[in-house]
């Protein structure tokens, strides 16, 4: 049964306190042996090279923004009573799948190994969930809840998301949004990182509402998809998460996460004709193989 059934979405208005409890730890992952054995190491799922456009706005900025913003939405959680205690065992339990997913994802970022890789579960209806660049993991229990998800339909969630900022889609986009309008504009100024950082921390807000290009969900798709059998998590669940979130969007309005995450007969093709790329991963990863 749901908790929270009646909370609204905490970015909205306050809610009268239903968890009490502090901010969850700081994932370990950084420093945990990944578990693939040399020719595993390659990746199995085809995605072309990260956009050469994020190099326009600073990585660090970039991820010194989205840790504010972050630290900005936990603090409001928590104030409207709606952020999930250590003890929670629906975020133990996305805590336990970051610790076997975040050990995957050196190969796709080498920025990853000292990412602070954090997860949180907010109480709101809405189905939601993201990964911001840096690591920091958010899931609202809405989508928990609502879709029934099995540890291995969150796992590819999580990966998705993940996948997101492993391949600085956000970055990229940003420097595709203010390019033309803010960044070549600036001229030579642009030598001078500080202003470049200003730009970062300008869209901070910006971070949990962009949408991702056609191209960007097919890379957060697959790379997710190989990050998570490579945890061990059933490749074939990417498939039946996203039938569920079609099902889901039947409504008026849909999920949020379909505002941002669009889904349809195409994208579950792709992953019904990659899963059996990443299906020997999985099963070594059990194993198995």
């Amino acid at each position: 049964m749901c908790l929270l059934c009646d909370l609204k979405s905490p970015t909205t208005r306050p809610t009268a306190s239903l968890w009490q409890g502090r901010r969850g730890f700081l994932l370990a992952a950084a420093g945990v042996a990944t578990s693939a054995a040399a020719g595993s190491a390659l990746a199995q799922v085809e995605v072309g090279p990260a956009s050469g456009l994020r190099k326009l706005v600073p990585a660090d900025e970039l991820e010194s923004a989205s840790t504010q913003e972050y630290s900005k939405m936990l603090a409001q959680a928590r104030a409207q009573g709606a952020l999930a205690p250590t003890g929670h065992p629906q975020l133990q339990r996305l805590r336990g799948i970051a610790n076997r997913l975040v050990p995957q994802t050196a190969q796709w970022n080498d920025r990853a190994r000292q990412w602070k890789w954090e997860v949180n579960l907010i109480g709101s209806k809405e189905l939601n969930a993201f990964c911001m660049p840096g690591g920091k993991i958010a899931f609202y229990t809405g989508i928990l809840e609502q879709l029934r998800l099995t540890d291995d339909e969150a796992a590819m969630i999580m990966g998705h998301e993940m996948a997101h900022a492993l391949r600085e889609h956000a970055r990229a986009r940003i420097a595709k949004s203010q390019g033309t309008s803010t960044l070549l504009s600036l001229g030579s100024q642009l030598l001078g990182l500080g202003q470049l950082g200003d730009v970062a921390a300008s869209i901070g807000t910006q971070l949990l509402t962009l949408r991702f290009s056609r191209d960007d969900e097919k890379d957060a798709d697959l790379v997710g998809l190989e990050l998570a059998a490579r945890a061990g998590y059933n490749p074939q669940a990417s498939v039946s998460l996203w039938e569920k979130m079609a099902q889901a969007g039947g409504g008026a309005g849909g999920p949020s996460f379909l505002s941002t995450h669009p889904s349809g007969p195409e994208r579950i093709q792709q992953l019904q004709a990659n899963v059996p790329k990443v299906q020997g991963l999985y099963l070594r990863a059990r194993g198995q193989g």
